[in-house]
């Protein structure tokens, strides 16, 4: 008796089958474009993506009369700061390298349109306070957090003294960049009350801008 031999058959997808293939693919290419890294080709074009509140790079609040504003600052706006002409592009990766161990957060906070320190200037000892707090103890004050409550310790931070001349209080908040963050969904950061009464003020920040930094074309 001979035995049938197995033949290789193809059997076309069914039209569901190619519609469903279609619909994977489209989306597979959207995922990878939506995951790829954003480039300017200047510095005033990226600041101005990111002051965009819909592109999530800055969440504002206002508690008790004071305006609360908080900004992811990529890392490529620092390099670009210390880049003092285009000859210095041979430094961008080097810089990159630099200032890419850090989380750059900016905090500003205004009452009134004014400085924090303008609307207790009537008061000498309030004032004398305000003024060692926000120079010297912010890191007693500002917390940055995951979910599971893990914080991250503040590396540095940057408070210019205006003496008036601004509509804010603002400084520059400096975190190492931990390798566990990527993992996270987002981050939290608190402010504890200065004396406004504002009571502790929240802002949970995505990762996905922190994993996938904006780039300058140098």
């Amino acid at each position: 008796m001979k035995k049938n031999k197995a033949k290789n058959i193809i059997i076309p997808p069914s039209k569901g089958v190619r519609g469903m293939l279609k619909v994977i693919l489209i989306v597979t290419g959207l995922l990878l474009t939506s995951c790829s890294t954003k480039t300017f080709d200047t510095s005033e074009e990226l600041m101005q993506y990111i002051q965009q509140p819909e592109n999530e790079y800055v969440y504002t609040k206002t508690v008790n009369g004071v305006d609360f504003s908080i900004l992811y600052k990529p890392t490529d706006l620092l390099v670009d700061q210390e880049l003092i002409d285009d000859a210095e592009a041979s430094r961008v990766d080097s810089l990159r390298s630099k200032y890419g161990k850090y989380l750059y957060f900016i905090l500003s906070m205004s009452k009134n349109n004014q400085e924090l320190l303008s609307n207790v200037a009537g008061n000498k000892q309030q004032f004398g306070a305000m003024v060692n707090q926000l120079a010297f103890g912010m890191e007693q004050k500002v917390h940055l957090y995951t979910p599971k409550k893990d914080t991250i310790a503040m590396a540095d931070y940057i408070y210019p003294r205006m003496y008036g001349m601004s509509g804010s209080t603002t400084m520059l908040l400096v975190y190492p960049r931990e390798e566990d963050i990527k993992n996270e969904e987002y981050l939290n950061i608190t402010i504890e009350d200065l004396g406004f009464y504002t009571g502790e003020v929240k802002f949970k920040i995505p990762t996905g801008i922190i994993n996938n930094e904006l780039k300058i074309n140098f």
